[in-house]
């Protein structure tokens, strides 16, 4: 018998308009795959494409993505902390993280 995949629990968070994307629902308190399909240990790069691929309902992708990336005036928060102090898209996800993504993009 197969052992279980390790999970790691966080909570994501989306404000800003980006709600619209995950179902208008701003937190969401998700387990993730603790290891990528090479057996290495998930980043925020790896959560972006599951969000995309499991958690995002409307089909607006570009609306949260480009070319892989998070999109350019969104903010990403990592346990309260600029991801850019954090290494950005490779920062090592751990056990009760909690990601904020914050879109400062307004329509007018």
């Amino acid at each position: 018998m197969a052992e279980p995949t390790p999970s790691l629990r966080i909570t994501v968070e989306f404000t800003g308009g980006l709600e619209m994307l995950f179902n208008n629902e701003t937190k969401h308190k998700i387990s993730i795959p603790a290891r990528d399909q090479d057996g290495m240990a998930v980043n925020v790069g790896f959560l972006i494409q599951y969000l995309c691929d499991n958690l995002m309902k409307d089909p607006r992708k570009e609306l949260f993505v480009l070319e892989n990336a998070v999109r350019p005036g969104i903010l990403v928060l990592i346990n309260d902390a600029d991801w850019e102090l954090e290494g950005e898209d490779k920062y090592e996800i751990a056990e009760g993280d909690t990601i904020l993504f914050v879109s400062t993009l307004h329509g007018g």
